[in-house]
């Protein structure tokens, strides 16, 4: 063992140690006491669901507190599914319930089943839920900054598996009296 290291090993621990050699001695610490070093079994890999999690609960609060019963959007979805089920229709609600469901081309009604599971912001906000608790393969939601409802939600619940992706935008949201 080489003088230097005598003298470091001396020092290791002792409130009469350099300055310097705390200040390294710290940042050890703190860097095997993290243990995420490159290789280490306890690295974390963020977690894609944490993220999409936290968004869909900042951005339902965000929605819950406009306390809109009274709204109409324009919702339409891409799938691999039947051809009336992809038309854009405009869904509008009254008092928390669904009023109508009108074809955007024709303002003719459409048949409301194709779209239970998405006709009110909160049946949109319960997709989101249940791609983060199947832990789809692929999540992609962005939100509307002054409502917090969802804009567009891109899932893909296995990569695995052709034609179930599910892509769904909501637009043009306005509050009715």
């Amino acid at each position: 063992m080489g003088k230097r290291q005598k003298t470091v090993n001396h020092y290791l621990g002792s409130p009469n140690a350099p300055q310097a050699l705390t200040a390294l001695e710290n940042k050890i610490d703190t860097v095997v006491n993290s243990q995420r070093w490159v290789g280490s079994k306890n690295e974390q890999t963020p977690n894609p669901n944490d993220a999409n999690s936290t968004q869909l609960k900042v951005n339902r609060q965000l929605w819950n507190q406009q306390r809109l019963n009274n709204y109409r959007f324009t919702f339409s979805r891409s799938c691999f599914c039947v051809p009336k089920a992809t038309q854009p229709v405009v869904i509008t609600v009254r008092n928390g319930q669904v009023a109508s469901i009108k074809a955007v081309n024709n303002n003719e009604p459409v048949d409301a089943e194709l779209f239970q599971q998405y006709n009110s912001i909160p049946k949109l906000f319960g997709i989101i839920d249940d791609a983060i608790a199947k832990k789809a393969s692929g999540l992609n939601v962005k939100y509307d900054p002054q409502f917090g409802y969802p804009t567009q939600i891109n899932i893909d619940y296995n990569q695995q598996i052709a034609d179930e992706e599910l892509y769904l935008t909501i637009s043009n949201l306005e509050p009715l009296r």
